[in-house]
């Protein structure tokens, strides 16, 4: 199963706007995808990733102080301002599905032999 986490990672702010201070104007935001299959020494984990911005028009009310503000609270804005948190999580599921089950791959070429890789000999110092 496909776990997904959004983050903010950071905030741009107007220091001040009419009345108001630090009032966030954008924020950057990462939606990371994470999947392991199998279990014990057979264990794969997959990963995917989008990020992107959101630009937020100046508040006209509810304004909320910059430290009472949420993780939470900043990613609703993002999705109410263009960012569409379905697409981008389908977008992530996709690359880790594409990782799981490639969709193109590249075999070895059939004229060549096949490289065989030596196994590593232990060497012993004879002086010691």
């Amino acid at each position: 199963m496909i776990t997904i986490n959004w983050i903010i990672e950071r905030l741009l702010v107007k220091p001040t706007e009419g009345s108001l201070t630090d009032v966030v104007i954008t924020a950057d935001w990462r939606c990371n995808g994470t999947e392991t299959t199998g279990t014990g020494d057979d264990a794969k984990t997959y990963s995917g990733t989008c990020y992107g911005s959101a630009s937020f028009a100046p508040p006209t009310d509810n304004f909320t102080p910059y430290p009472d503000l949420t993780e939470q609270q900043v990613l609703g804005w993002c999705w109410s301002n263009g960012v569409d948190q379905t697409a981008i999580e389908a977008n992530v599921t996709q690359q880790i599905a594409d990782q799981v089950n490639p969709p193109v791959i590249a075999p070895p070429l059939p004229w060549l032999p096949p490289v065989v890789v030596a196994p590593v000999e232990a060497v012993v110092d004879a002086s010691a």
